[in-house]
């Protein structure tokens, strides 16, 4: 299994590269063993529209591939879209074995390993969990962008001091952190607020230098930005007056995973509605005794009405730490 094992690291890593490339389309790695067990191809999801990870780990693999093994962080799609089922790929390519990581919950696309299966092929689910999937899985489930709040507060749970002022609770190491991680979304979500009071260029950068994957930048709230937000009107952005239209329209234009910047008035509707996945909550060892707090008012009255999440990882950065947590259903 060690074979396996070198494939299967090969494969994660070429999916989580895609990540906020490949939307609607999930961000797949695929690794192919040749009969040998040497790792002779590997390939990611491109673009929406064009191959998908197995086909171009077997186009590298050329004819190698032939009675090898393949390594795939997702069940091989078994549809007709503007590309081929990735399994009949895999079946002409003469492959003896599948893994895969997880099943796949798309109702349109799934049904690739039973096919290969079928057709005389060793297809197997490792039951492995995908980090750079959980967007895109958890968008499938609930038919509507998978929605992360993020924010930054001080050991005391504030955003800002009392006089606004929140640059910078974090440190630099976390500052960068944020702008690699907006590389991987396919949209930042603000409030007209927000834009008002900030100008915010909702971009992924590098310093000074503009990152190459840019996430769209969309702001909710009926106020007009006309005057305001200068940033926003240089670079394009997107406004819509409430958060339903908001991801709707964002789902249908094919945005998998956004991310909701703030203010505390956006982010406790996204929380009051139920709409929160996931939060990134980058936490400085400052204290400042009053502020303003992450949310613009309570969610519950009583502790049984607080809104549960897990934390399934916690990320040292500089000084500060990174708390990234997952709803509790």
């Amino acid at each position: 299994m060690e074979d396996i094992g070198r494939a299967l690291a090969a494969a994660l890593g070429r999916g989580e590269g895609v990540r906020g490339h490949t939307s609607p389309n999930p961000p797949v790695g695929a690794a192919i063993l040749d009969r040998t067990g040497e790792l002779v191809g590997q390939g990611a999801t491109q673009p929406a529209g064009g191959p998908h990870a197995e086909v171009m780990a077997l186009r590298e693999a050329g004819e190698r591939a032939a009675g090898g093994t393949a390594v795939v962080t997702l069940e091989p799609c078994h549809h007709q879209g503007r590309t081929g089922p990735c399994s009949q790929a895999l079946l002409d390519a003469g492959i003896d074995t599948v893994y895969y990581c997880q099943p796949d919950p798309n109702p349109v696309a799934t049904g690739g390993a039973d096919f290969l299966r079928e057709n005389g092929v060793n297809a197997e689910c490792l039951n492995h969990e995908v980090d750079a999937l959980i967007p895109w899985l958890t968008s499938v489930h609930r038919n509507r962008p998978s929605v992360t709040l993020k924010f930054a507060q001080t050991l005391d749970g504030f955003t800002a001091a009392l006089d606004g002022s929140s640059q910078w609770i974090t440190g630099e190491t976390a500052r960068r952190h944020v702008h690699r991680d907006r590389t991987k979304r396919d949209a930042i979500i603000v409030g007209t607020g927000t834009a008002i009071a900030d100008n915010p260029s909702l971009t992924a950068r590098d310093g000074d230098r503009e990152l190459p994957n840019q996430p769209r930048r969309v702001v909710i709230g009926g106020r007009s930005l006309a005057g305001h937000a200068p940033n926003l009107h240089r670079l394009g952005f997107e406004q819509y007056r409430g958060i339903p239209d908001a991801l709707w329209q964002l789902w249908e234009t094919g945005a998998r995973d956004v991310l909701v910047e703030g203010g505390a008035q956006l982010a406790s509707g996204f929380l009051e509605a139920g709409l929160v996945d996931h939060i990134q909550a980058y936490i400085a060892p400052t204290l400042l005794g009053q502020g303003r707090g992450v949310l613009a008012g309570a969610v519950g009255l009583t502790i049984t009405d607080a809104v549960r999440f897990g934390t399934p990882r916690i990320t040292r950065l500089g000084d500060d730490v990174l708390l990234e947590m997952t709803r509790k259903d």
